[in-house]
């Protein structure tokens, strides 16, 4: 008897057969065969939303290869991914193979190694029809918004621009926060800090104004902050109170497809959609030198926090190996995963724990090492003993005066001699205070005023803005990545180093929404629609009703859309440059093309002069002393190239600097690292100097 497993991956494929023998056959679909039509809107909005599919172009030799598998077989199993998508792929397959849609013939697998195999093959069910509604459901709502509101922001504002229901909240989200920049207004505030010591120690430490005869006081101006500093002179630091305690810290969760984006784009500096593709590859399996391919981690896209019994055992078992009984807690932790979240899957996790990720570094690429330490540290980690601190707060008094000072020891490392998650705002952290006794007298090393703005929230990083559109129940986690890589690419925001920023044709856009299609660029609206979605995938709701429901209010706000601004178009403002067009002497303006931004005149059709945007740096190549000149590769990362190419071909991933080499007065170019340090690139020299980094 042969069988016929379907995956949507040749690597998938690749590793499921390793598992399963010669009797299986495993083939893969490479991710969806049908879909809508590209050229029309293909939902018969009068026939209950009925979706038109079609064969994807360019797949009928792969469509006709999967046909003749599944006759040679006397079995076939649709083993794409756990989610709704890869129940759609699945009930797809079906569809063009001409199976039953009650067979048992679906299967999947949370973990792609041997047990998580076999797992999956011995519980094979019939295809989920809620799941495959729930993914047409937001398939045709994200048709009819995209393709009913496009044309009408080609009319009004630019031909080839797009509208999608989740893009244009998130894009919004990043438009109302640079709002909210704009129209922050900063305020003076001052703090006083005093540099102290015990009677019997050296070792200062910070004690900060808190007020004056036991209320607390805002310090707002200079003469205010004198006035205090006046009242400081010759007074005696006193320690009035000590207040002792002990603080228990508890680990971080194991990863959701949510976090997992935001600590990889805080911690490694991966965009989420790089993320995404690294956990990918780690899921569907890798070559491991004795293992051979296995997939290193369970399925990425998830919102549960839950653990299986058998991979806590497993991760207790190389916590109490590798760090000893003290590091394992008392109690069996258990993490609430959040009320609306999707339960199939357990946390991402790796599939064996006990495959430490110094075991398999020489097996892979440094993208996958990084992520998979990432997520393997995570998961052992929020297996461990909490962190306890020994906490001291003092407080002090200089006449009328009152400071105060907060310090820790740790008493108990825990999960923290492993893994700390990264924050997106510091804080500010304590220090190790000396031993202080009540009425002692500090020594005084002297006492500063420092003055200070408020300042505005800041732009939305990677991470900021994916914490954000879950926090308000917009999207869902597999959309995140995708949805921020759409909306850069279509130029409505743009990163500015690390940073999110709208784009002139992003705000113009979103103002235009805010006015005509209010509930479209609506968080709140959005995420009870996103709530309806979800209903449709446990069997609560018809996806034809949702859809129903919507399209009324929706075509109604079109039309009106339509008739308010007849004949009307909005402008989308050029950024202009100093750059001056030699041609006709009028500054240039920033233009978004095909192949992206580039300098124009703004006095075209009169004058036609473009120029490339060119990103010129601090030094000269070291080749031919032309200018050197920042790029940027497929990947998107920067690099730096000689203006003269293709004459002179010098390339380098590090970044020239202003210094000289003391040699030979070529550029020289910084190396960053752990141990950072700057190197002079011409041949023959061979100078370099390390970066010693200064303290703050």
């Amino acid at each position: 008897m042969t069988n016929l497993v379907i995956v949507e991956s040749p690597a998938k494929a690749k590793t499921i057969k390793k598992y399963l023998g010669k009797n299986y056959e495993v083939i893969a679909s490479m991710g969806h065969i049908r879909d809508l039509p590209k050229t029309k809107l293909a939902i018969d909005v009068d026939n209950d939303f009925e979706p038109q599919y079609i064969n994807i172009k360019g797949k009928g030799d792969l469509i006709k290869s999967i046909k003749n598998e599944a006759k040679k077989c006397d079995k076939v199993y649709l083993a794409t991914d756990p989610d709704r998508e890869g129940e759609a792929i699945s009930w797809h397959l079906a569809h063009i193979l001409d199976l039953d849609l009650n067979d048992l013939n679906r299967v999947t697998f949370n973990e792609i190694t041997k047990s998580g195999v076999k797992n999956g093959m011995s519980s094979p069910r019939s295809i989920d029809m809620d799941l495959v509604n729930a993914q047409q459901a937001r398939r045709v709502l994200d048709r009819i918004v995209g393709y009913k509101l496009s044309p009408f922001l080609w009319k009004k504002v630019k031909r080839g621009l797009s509208a999608g229901r989740v893009q244009s909240v998130t894009v919004r989200l990043v438009v109302d926060r640079e709002e909210e920049i704009r129209a922050f207004e900063s305020k003076e505030y001052w703090t006083i800090d005093a540099k102290l010591s015990s009677p019997n120690s050296k070792k200062t430490f910070v004690a900060k104004f808190y007020g004056k005869n036991n209320e607390k006081l805002e310090i707002s101006c200079k003469e205010q902050a004198d006035e205090i500093l006046k009242g400081l002179e010759n007074a005696d630091f006193v320690v009035k109170d000590i207040k002792k305690g002990t603080k228990k810290r508890a680990p971080a969760p194991p990863f959701t497809t949510s976090t997992l984006q935001q600590e990889a784009s805080r911690k490694l500096n991966f965009q989420s959609r790089r993320t995404m593709s690294v956990a990918q590859e780690l899921y569907e399996g890798v070559n491991i030198k004795g293992l051979g391919a296995v997939g290193l981690i369970t399925y990425m896209r998830t919102d549960s926090l839950r653990i299986s019994d058998e991979a806590r055992a497993a991760g207790n078992v190389y916590i109490q190996e590798n760090f000893g009984d003290d590091y394992l807690p008392k109690f069996k932790r258990e993490y609430k995963s959040k009320r609306n979240a999707q339960d199939a899957h357990e946390a991402i996790r790796p599939s064996m724990p006990s495959l430490s990720p110094d075991k398999v570094k020489g097996d892979l690429t440094n993208d996958q090492f990084k992520l998979y330490k990432l997520i393997w540290e995570r998961f052992i980690s929020c297996l461990m003993a909490d962190e306890i601190l020994d906490t001291v707060s003092v407080d002090i008094n200089a006449n009328e005066n009152q400071f105060k000072a907060n310090g820790f020891t740790v008493k108990f490392d825990g999960f923290t001699k492993l893994y700390q998650e990264s924050k997106d705002e510091e804080t500010e952290k304590a220090s190790v205070l000396p031993e202080l006794s009540v009425d002692d007298v500090l020594k005084n090393h002297g006492v500063s005023a420092n003055q200070h703005f408020t300042q505005p929230p800041a732009r939305y990083t990677e991470a900021t803005l994916i914490k954000t559109l879950e926090e308000n129940g917009i999207g869902r986690p597999s959309t995140y990545a995708p949805t921020i890589t759409t909306v850069l690419q279509r130029a409505y925001i743009e990163r500015e180093a690390k940073f999110l920023k709208p784009t002139a044709l992003g705000e113009v856009t979103t103002a235009l929404m805010k006015e005509h299609f209010s509930e479209i660029v609506d968080a709140e609206f959005t995420a009870k629609m996103e709530k309806g979605l979800d209903n449709v995938e446990i069997g609560k709701a018809i996806w034809n009703d949702i859809i129903k429901k919507f399209y009324k209010g929706f075509s109604a706000e079109l039309q009106k859309a339509e008739e308010a601004m007849e004949g009307e178009r909005v402008k989308v403002p050029d950024e202009e440059t100093d750059v001056v067009c030699e041609k006709c002497g009028r500054k240039m303006v920033i233009k978004n093309g095909r192949f992206g931004k580039f300098l124009a005149c703004p006095g075209y059709p009169e004058c036609k002069n473009t120029k490339k945007i060119v990103d010129e740096t601090a030094g000269n190549c070291p080749i031919c002393n032309s200018k050197l000149i920042g790029r940027r590769g497929k990947s998107g990362k920067k690099f730096y190239g000689c203006s003269s190419y293709p004459n002179c071909k010098f390339v380098s991933w590090d970044e020239p600097v202003a210094d000289l080499c003391p040699e030979c007065k070529s550029t020289m170019f910084k190396k960053n690292g752990k141990q950072p340090y700057i190197y002079c690139a011409k041949e023959g020299c061979g100078f370099t100097k390390k970066i010693t980094k200064e303290k703050k």
